[in-house]
């Protein structure tokens, strides 16, 4: 993909000027526009930062610094399912651990990895903001609280399927 074949579609560029609008000046809405960006092409590569720089009238490297300072935006292409598993106490006093452990040996990835296939990438953060019903993991953009490994199994049983 190079920079003159990125362009958003209809759908996305519609979403970019709603939002480009909202604000006085264009480099407020670099991060709504990396999330349209995000959606659209999956991750966020230097081709698509560049376009997105250059939609916002910014340096590439302004777009780059914010982009790989959240962890939030992809910057490597990830699985189809994006599983996020929380570790941070709550959910770690309740056995996310163990939880990510049992991801690692049923997917064969470790943190950071994507499967062969690409069906699945496997990470874990540091906080979901869903501390009452830990454990807890976001798969996509999905949470899936008061985990337990019966639970985990199903969903990866259905997953495996999908």
């Amino acid at each position: 993909m190079t920079a003159t074949t990125i362009t958003f579609t209809p759908d996305s560029e519609a979403q970019f000027q709603k939002v480009v609008v909202r604000y006085p000046e264009k480099k407020a809405a670099l991060l709504p526009a990396l999330w349209i960006a995000q959606r659209q092409f999956g991750w966020l590569s230097e081709d698509v930062m560049a376009y997105v720089a250059d939609r916002l009238g910014l340096f590439p490297a302004e777009v780059k610094s914010t982009a790989t300072f959240y962890s939030m935006f992809y910057k490597k292409p990830m699985g189809r399912f994006h599983v996020q598993v929380c570790t941070n106490l709550s959910c770690y006093l309740r056995g996310s651990d163990e939880l990510l452990h049992r991801c690692e040996r049923r997917m064969g990835i470790h943190p950071g990895e994507t499967t062969a296939d690409g069906r699945f990438s496997l990470d874990y953060v540091e906080c979901l903001g869903s501390c009452g019903t830990a454990p807890m993991m976001q798969v996509n953009d999905d949470f899936h609280e008061d985990l337990t490994f019966a639970k985990l199994d199903a969903l990866l049983d259905q997953w495996e399927k999908a």
